[in-house]
């Protein structure tokens, strides 16, 4: 490690760009051990971080005084001497399903004015291979008036939290790191192999570890749409997907995929990045769209069953009563980022239903503007319930909670499949 040989990792101080999902569980870690800046624009996220509360639901209360080397700030000064930095910031896709790098790129102008010689910055944010050293190090770069890979190194170690998975953790996931240099990589080993117990595999290049997580979620994207796809076929045949799968589980290697709703910051946004780069090179991609396609047309094809389902049963369909349970892009999480309960709403509003909403993981209050009226409980009698998701509160219900919500004649749409089959009239 020439350019580090007398570089003592435990004696860096470490900036953190970006205090979400990702950055903060990072941040958290490393201010267990080192001397550490958890950075970000909302001030108001600041505030809350310093009261000791996350918002995200991520990190306790007991973890966040636990890092004792931690502090949070919104002014870049707080940079001034931190010789590693590490971003955490989204990386979103436009209307049009483009990349959109602005939080990057911002990022990146933020920390050129920082860096300097002997700097090393990390990138974890998805990007498409190549982003790193194509769009992130000219701004570095020009922003600093330095040298890449003379003055300052780049590497790229992506992310894998799981929103609201707490059993596999930062500390329990092998983190993938790499460098702009083999000695930048090895030291990154080093740093990361303080807070990341499970293992550190180090990539060949950047490249290399770009394209490994943007390919994690591309992978599970497509499994999910297959199941979605299948369900679509078996409700012609009237069959009953789930009792499908669970037969074909018996078999020790099939995939335990289930269909649904694919939102969220990462399954629904990263194939995106792929494709974005492929069709630079020329290359249509046709797999991977196809999956993105059939995924995000779930919300409508459900909107639809729901209504073909009340005009059966001799429901009005407008202005009739529809609750949605669960609003979030998955269960026991308050994340709602991309998540595509919110087209189901709008679907079934076209129809003329009026639509409600609750879900015990979100505030109400922050929802006002939104395309659903989210309510702080339930106000039966409904028309329809669906069960779009898995929160434990809901699946931990007795059938009278269901029952007493709705009229005699009501439809409930099980998304998730997991409420009793005599209970739901229809499930994904």
């Amino acid at each position: 490690m020439k350019h580090f040989i007398n570089r003592n990792v435990q004696k860096e101080k470490i900036a953190i760009i970006g205090l979400g999902y990702v950055g903060l569980p990072l941040a958290v870690a490393f201010g267990k051990h080192l001397e550490t800046i958890g950075f970000d624009v909302d001030s108001t996220r600041i505030n809350e971080l310093k009261e000791n509360f996350d918002g995200t639901l991520e990190i306790s209360e007991k973890e966040l005084r636990a890092a004792n080397k931690l502090e949070f700030s919104n002014d870049s000064s707080c940079l001034d001497n931190c010789s590693i930095f590490i971003v955490t910031v989204p990386t979103p896709v436009d209307d049009q399903k483009n990349p959109n790098f602005q939080p990057l790129e911002f990022a990146c102008e933020t920390i050129g004015k920082k860096i300097k010689p002997g700097s090393i910055v990390v990138f974890e944010s998805t990007v498409y291979p190549g982003a790193t050293e194509e769009l992130c190090v000219p701004i570095l770069e020009k922003n600093s008036g330095l040298k890449f890979n003379r003055d300052f190194f780049c590497g790229y170690s992506p992310e894998r939290i799981n929103p609201g998975d707490k059993l596999h953790r930062l500390p329990d996931i092998v983190k993938i790191v790499s460098g702009s240099t083999q000695d930048t990589a090895e030291f990154l080993e080093l740093l990361y192999g303080i807070i990341v117990t499970a293992g550190i595999y180090v990539a060949s290049s950047i490249k290399v570890a770009e394209a490994a997580k943007v390919i994690e979620n591309t992978q599970r994207d497509l499994n999910i749409a297959l199941m979605n796809e299948l369900a679509l076929i078996f409700n012609r045949l009237n069959i009953d997907t789930e009792e499908v799968l669970e037969a074909a589980g018996t078999k020790w290697n099939f995939l335990p995929f289930r269909p649904g709703l694919v939102g969220g910051h990462c399954i629904g946004v990263d194939p995106y990045y792929l494709t974005y780069k492929a069709k630079q090179t020329g290359y249509n991609p046709e797999i991977i769209l196809a999956g993105r396609r059939i995924n995000d047309n779930m919300s409508e094809h459900i909107a639809t069953q729901i209504i073909k389902l009340m005009i059966q049963k001799r429901i009005q369909v407008a202005d009739s009563r529809v609750l949605i349970l669960g609003l979030t892009f998955k269960e026991n999480c308050p994340d709602t980022r991309n998540s595509k309960v919110f087209d189901l709403v709008i679907h079934l509003q076209k129809f003329g239903a009026s639509v409600e909403a609750y879900d015990p993981w979100i505030d109400p209050e922050d929802f006002a503007e939104s395309c659903v009226k989210v309510k702080p409980e339930p106000e039966g009698p409904y028309d329809a319930i669906v069960l779009a998701v898995a929160h434990s509160q809901f699946i931990e219900q007795d059938r009278s909670y269901f029952k007493n919500l709705v009229t005699e004649n009501a439809v409930i749409f099980d998304v998730k499949s997991k409420l009793p089959t005599d209970l739901s009239d229809c499930r994904l």
